[in-house]
């Protein structure tokens, strides 16, 4: 095998993480990385470096496309974008952190999953960088929690993603002092997801006069995707003739079937012979993957031209779908399967919005009214307003 031309490694300098471009002397290879965006000379590190991000990742390798890059350690160093200074961590936590994030990648968590749970057990290490993190116990991390999440008011479910990454870091580096039988998860917030109605959705829709966004809206309220099955579909997975589209490797790494409404087609049709998308359904530049901030802020925008002031996200339309199919009269396991749900109690959320039954209810102000009017003694019309 031959040995690599440039090798790509991480350090944290000048406050942020950066990418070294590491090789021999060699006029040609200096020439290109000089092309290259935010790229820097270090005479402390005696090398070529550019700050940390997907972007620059992509466009050493493609401006070096023509060399053998061994860019491992970046791909399997974890991104610490976290509240604490990075730079307080030890070399040993470091050394567990990055153990962590490919002990995550063996047992095949998702990236989000991953991503999060590295970020929050290397923030909880940075808190504590004075401290060996062999000594660290259930007390610390009620203070930690204290002094973090309770004074910056993070949300619940947070912390309860907290207290999962702490019980799986046990597991991984049972050295560290604290039981995962006392941490305990804090009750998950009960709240009811904003609904749109199916007038304000058509509203929503008609207002967008951008195709590709009307397109976008469009599809991820008739299949009732999220986001990111949104952003990942494919070409390929679209059956126009069956009016089915395949979603793969969902969340819990799930595949499922779902209906492509009729009444869409059109737009669809529209959409790809005007657009012509080479591999995803809806592309950015270059045909790459499109970007979520990039549905979230044209949402907001045509929400703003419907006259819709609920607060609005992709999710919504997918809270929407879900409602609508149940006032419908779509049996609740068949709405669990269209939406990719483990559990019938994800889906059940949606009985306490569905408006169907509700209006079946009768209030008893209206049933003491009818009563009061129906007996002998009250001939003229009740007129509860006072007027």
């Amino acid at each position: 095998m031959k040995q690599p031309d440039i090798t790509l490694k991480i350090k944290y300098h000048n406050k942020a993480e950066q990418i070294l471009i590491c090789f021999k002397y060699n006029d040609a290879i200096i020439d290109l990385v000089k092309t290259i965006p935010g790229r820097k000379w270090s005479l402390f590190l005696k090398c070529w470096y550019v700050e940390r991000s997907e972007k620059n990742l992509k466009t050493i390798r493609d401006t070096l496309k023509n060399y053998i890059i061994d860019d491992t350690e970046v791909v399997n160093t974890p991104v610490l974008k976290i509240e604490h200074n990075v730079s307080l961590l030890t070399s040993n936590q470091r050394d567990i952190l990055n153990g962590f994030f490919k002990y995550l990648k063996g047992k095949r968590y998702s990236k989000s999953t991953i991503d999060t749970y590295t970020l929050l057990v290397a923030d909880f290490l940075a808190y504590y960088h004075k401290s060996p993190s062999e000594e660290l116990t259930n007390r610390a991390i009620e203070l930690y929690i204290e002094d973090v999440y309770i004074k910056r008011k993070y949300s619940i479910s947070k912390q309860r993603q907290f207290i999962s990454a702490l019980k799986i870091f046990k597991t991984f580096y049972p050295e560290i002092a604290f039981d995962t039988i006392e941490l305990v998860r804090p009750k998950r917030d009960r709240y009811l997801p904003t609904v749109l109605s199916k007038n304000e959705v058509i509203e929503l829709i008609r207002v967008t006069k951008n195709l590709k966004h009307r397109a976008i809206i469009a599809m991820i309220y008739s299949c009732g995707f999220r986001i990111s099955e949104l952003i990942n579909l494919e070409l390929r997975d679209i059956d126009i003739r069956r009016r089915q589209i395949l979603i793969k490797n969902s969340k819990g790494r799930k595949d499922r079937y779902v209906i492509v409404a009729e009444s869409f087609l059109p737009l669809l049709h529209n959409y790809m012979i005007t657009y012509v998308p080479k591999r995803y359904f809806v592309e950015g530049q270059s045909h790459q993957k499109y970007s979520a901030e990039s549905v979230r802020q044209f949402l907001k925008k045509s929400c703003r031209l419907a006259k819709i002031y609920k607060r609005v996200t992709p999710h919504t339309l997918r809270h929407s779908y879900a409602t609508h199919l149940l006032e419908d009269g779509i049996d609740l396991r068949y709405i669990q399967e269209l939406l990719g749900h483990a559990k019938p109690e994800t889906t059940m959320i949606y009985t306490h919005v569905a408006k169907k039954d509700l209006l079946m209810i009768k209030s008893p102000l209206d049933i003491a009214v009818n009563q009061y009017m129906n007996t002998d003694k009250q001939k003229q019309k009740l007129v509860i307003s006072g007027t």
